[in-house]
């Protein structure tokens, strides 16, 4: 013992260490240098710990450190802050169980062997303890980031596991609420000096302003979002509690997890959603919310890069008999207009799957629909995919052709009466066109389709709008590359109120435009930049936070007798209300766009 307080005593006596070339030496030293970390008590302890943490960060395949005894080290460490406040509250080490955590998550992201390590040297409990809050969301964050490293193994999933009922429970709670809270606590407070200092140099490493803060807590709080969903997927994918995660109103509230544009690499709620339908538990469930199935189907007819997962949802619900009953009204009027979709990232012959599960025993004399809209719907793929599809097999090449050309002309009829002002005729004659226009000229079909959109869109018919473009947008190659189809959904999307939706295919046309070298004109372009300022703001991640927050401040202020009380310090989000990260990527599309017009 006086040996190791020797050894901490030394100033810097750390980083001199790890400058000792000899490997036997500088081994010993650092494992009797870890096991005396518990013993600083001086300003040095927390230049150590953001040391190893810059280690863990850049070097998070060295094990060096961890046959060293360094995760013994960090729950020595986060167990003393939980537990002893005065301690916490010297020097900076309130910076400590950040830093431990976060020390814990790096080294356990991809190697089962150092997660091993990691609960072998008891781990869980004091990152159990960060993650019911003892401390701040901060240190919430990089708690569940860690242990959904832990539960991802089958090594170390059961040391987990022993406290799953409240992990699943804190998971969740945490999946739909810290939004709510890290506005409240930090992002909505108006007054920059009145955030926990700890929590802006975290975030910043004292650099930035309060614009800056705001944006990292942005995209540190839809982490925190994700990586607690990334852990109740966990627990999903073995069919651990799925009574606790398959609640209705737990369910409805996950399919507005989307990510947003600051955590664009996660699938968010939609990616677990897909997780249960896999299970019977989860499938019932799913289908018994008319909201959940709504969010599928618009998932599935969006540009979103997960849109395939809302596709993989509705299949699985529907080759369930018992399930499929209660999801096919509203599945088969979003899958109708998907079922030419050749491949979707990996997937191909994805419209043909869909057409498949949809007219699964469509034959059968005893099987009926009684919603009139999916009866149509349905005859609709029939005569499409079906009898269509082998009439135009017997088909001579002439006969082909020749139908080609009376498409051009009856598509140049419809133009016309576009153009005059004639817009029911217009969509009479593109109909018409669509008819008859063989299935194998995809692109003819795809402009058919899009100028019909355009037309709805003229008459604010926004669901048929938003039918025809994504039927086009089907059959472009690849898919969801038509610029024209694209902005005409954007636009009928907003008309209905679907901001994300509107957004996201702002950005796909953004990004034709730009790999098609700005064709587009600035007009156009003009519209689109407006359209996505706009939905940023309606889709900014703290908006419905922000609402409520503001909701319980208008209360709590008609209920005070003194109007200048204070309650009012939470009510402006501090820097411009829109996706920090997102912004920039927008910026800077907006940019390429330009140079190229110009």
């Amino acid at each position: 013992m006086t040996h190791l307080k020797n050894i901490m005593s030394k100033s810097s006596c750390f980083f001199c260490i790890m400058k000792e070339q000899d490997s036997p030496i500088r081994k010993s030293k650092i494992q009797d240098y870890l096991k005396g970390i518990p013993f600083l008590d001086n300003e040095q302890l927390i230049l150590v710990v953001s040391e190893l943490w810059s280690l863990a960060m850049t070097r998070p395949d060295d094990e060096e450190l961890l046959s060293l005894g360094l995760f013994q080290s960090m729950t020595i460490l986060m167990n003393k802050a939980i537990h002893d406040r005065s301690w916490l509250l010297k020097h900076q080490n309130i910076y400590i169980p950040y830093y431990a955590a976060h020390i814990v998550g790096s080294y356990t992201m991809k190697r089962a062997y150092s997660a091993a390590r990691a609960v072998d040297s008891g781990v869980v409990q004091p990152l159990l303890g960060l993650l019911r809050g003892e401390m701040s969301w901060v240190e919430q964050r990089v708690a569940v980031r860690a242990l959904g490293h832990l539960a991802s193994y089958e090594k170390t999933f059961e040391a987990v596991a022993v406290y799953e009922e409240e992990v699943v429970e804190l998971a969740m709670n945490l999946a739909v609420s810290c939004l709510e809270k890290v506005y409240k606590e930090f992002v909505g407070v108006k007054d920059g000096r009145g955030r926990v200092r700890y929590h802006c140099n975290l975030l910043t490493r004292g650099e930035g302003g309060v614009e800056m803060e705001g944006r990292k807590a942005e995209e540190w709080a839809s982490q925190l979002q994700c990586w607690s969903i990334h852990l109740l997927n966990c627990f999903a994918v073995k069919e651990r509690c799925l009574h606790l995660i398959c609640k209705r109103e737990f369910l409805e509230k996950l399919c507005g997890v989307w990510g947003g544009l600051a955590n664009h690499a996660s699938p968010g709620g939609v990616g677990l959603i897909r997780i249960l339908c896999h299970t019977r538990v989860g499938r019932e469930s799913i289908s018994r919310s008319k909201n959940v199935i709504e969010s599928l189907c618009n998932v599935s007819r969006s540009s979103d890069e997960w849109q395939y997962m809302g596709i993989d949802c509705l299949l699985l619900l529907l080759k369930d008999v018992d399930s499929r009953h209660s999801v096919i009204e509203s599945a088969a009027l979003c899958l109708v207009d998907l079922v030419e979709l050749r491949i979707l990232g990996n997937r191909r012959s994805l419209g043909d799957s869909i057409t498949r599960t949809l007219l699964h025993e469509y034959k059968k004399p005893k099987i009926k629909n009684g919603d009139i809209n999916v009866q149509r719907s349905l005859e609709m793929i029939w005569l499409l995919k079906v009898e269509r599809k082998r009439r135009e097999k017997l088909m001579s090449r002439e006969r082909i052709e020749e139908r080609r050309v009376m498409v051009k002309l009856i598509k140049q009829q419809g133009n016309h009466h576009f153009l005059v002002g004639n817009v029911g005729e217009a969509i009479s004659k593109y109909s018409e066109a669509l008819e008859i226009c063989p299935l194998k000229h995809r692109n003819e079909r795809m402009i058919v389709y899009s100028k019909r959109a355009n037309c709805h869109l003229f008459l604010r018919d926004g669901d048929a709008a938003i039918s025809d473009a994504t039927c086009a947008l089907c059959l472009s190659s690849p898919p969801n590359s038509h610029g024209i189809s694209l902005w005409i959904r954007a636009q009928a999307y907003d008309m209905k109120g679907m901001a994300k939706e509107s957004l996201m295919d702002c950005i796909v046309f953004m990004n034709v435009c730009i790999s098609s070298g700005g064709g587009s004109g600035g007009r156009v372009l003009y519209y689109v930049v407006r359209m996505i300022y706009k939905q940023m703001e309606k889709t900014w991640l703290f908006r419905e936070a922000r609402i409520k927050v503001k909701e319980e401040v208008g209360i709590q202020e008609k209920k005070c007798k003194n109007y200048g009380s204070g309650l009012s310090t939470i009510m402006e989000e501090p820097y411009v209300v829109r996706d920090g990260i997102g912004i920039k990527k927008i910026e800077r599309v907006i940019s390429g766009i330009s140079n190229k017009t110009v």
